[in-house]
């Protein structure tokens, strides 16, 4: 049966025409968050940006009576911080209801964001002039907006875009939400140390002390998708020894996590450069965990080698 929706007032019932989805959209300013709305519209979603948090239960509602996909994203950002407190207890009443809730964080490292600033140069929307302002530059506008987006980080999936592209972003908001969420979604990403850890991975593990492929002169060239640096790899004990730990672990914990009502979980895995260990690891736990759970892989540094 389509679920029937009724306010934290008690207001009539509505009932949608096809199972209701709310995507909530939260994050830095400058992280990304309108190309994701802009990647959700495009999907068929109702979108709307900046909505106060207040009003996220009874819009959902009204906009349900008069959306026949029942698919909606809202972006709430830091200027309305002041009220997050009220998103758990509208959320929470959209999930008796049986709307799916997704919340999402787009987050960059401060570097990023400060350069993404400096070069559009446009104002970020806590920096204020005057003598009563409370920021005063940009540097402490970003702090500031970390601390007041805490607690939303924290029971959100993230998603770090620091050396993200705008294609590659809106590809991975596609995947995301085109999978039918039972479980939970697992994101395998390889990476490079020297390029920095991703801001969104829930565990990383360093494989930097395993056999590297890069010193062999014929596997050079390849990546850790190539048979023969896969070959390479699949004879070193240390190797199989750590897909065997990693995967140990996950197995371990995962199902402690599904209880914790977790939706998705990253698990980051990073060598020197990002091309051979890391991808082959990322590959094969891929194929490891597949046939019993949802699962996404990324290798980052290949995706923006390609981009370039």
């Amino acid at each position: 049966m389509p679920p029937q929706q009724t306010t934290p007032q008690g207001t009539s019932p509505v009932t949608t025409a096809s199972p209701a989805r709310l995507v909530l959209i939260s994050g830095m300013s400058g992280s990304g968050k309108s190309i994701a709305l802009h990647a959700l519209e495009d999907a068929g979603y109702y979108c709307v940006d900046n909505l106060p948090p207040a009003l996220l239960h009874a819009f959902f509602i009204e906009t349900c009576k008069v959306q026949p996909s029942s698919l909606i994203a809202i972006s709430v950002d830091a200027r309305s911080a002041a009220s997050f407190s009220v998103i758990p207890q509208q959320l929470a009443a959209l999930r008796d209801s049986g709307v799916e809730i997704i919340p999402l964080f787009l987050d960059a490292s401060n570097e990023a964001l400060m350069r993404r600033f400096s070069e559009t140069r446009r104002k970020h929307p806590l920096t204020q002039s005057g003598s009563n302002s409370q920021v005063q530059d940009l540097h402490d506008a970003i702090q500031r907006e970390r601390a007041l987006l805490a607690d939303f980080r924290d029971s959100a999936h993230v998603i770090d875009t620091t050396m993200t592209r705008t294609a590659q972003l809106r590809t991975q908001i596609r995947e995301l939400l085109a999978i039918t969420r039972q479980q939970i979604t697992l994101v395998f990403e390889s990476f490079a140390f020297k390029r920095s850890v991703p801001t969104d991975a829930d565990y990383v593990f360093d494989v930097r002390m395993l056999p590297n492929p890069h010193y062999e002169p014929a596997l050079r060239s390849l990546t850790g998708c190539d048979a023969p640096v896969a070959e390479f790899l699949q004879q070193q004990p240390k190797v199989t020894m750590m897909q065997q730990h990693i995967g140990d672990f996950l197995r371990y914990w995962l199902p402690e996590l599904a209880r914790d009502h977790r939706s998705y979980v990253t698990i980051a895995v990073g060598c020197t450069g990002g091309q051979h260990r890391s991808v082959y690891l990322v590959e094969q736990l891929y194929k490891d965990f597949a046939t019993d759970w949802v699962c996404l892989k990324r290798h980052r540094e290949m995706e923006l080698a390609r981009s370039v």
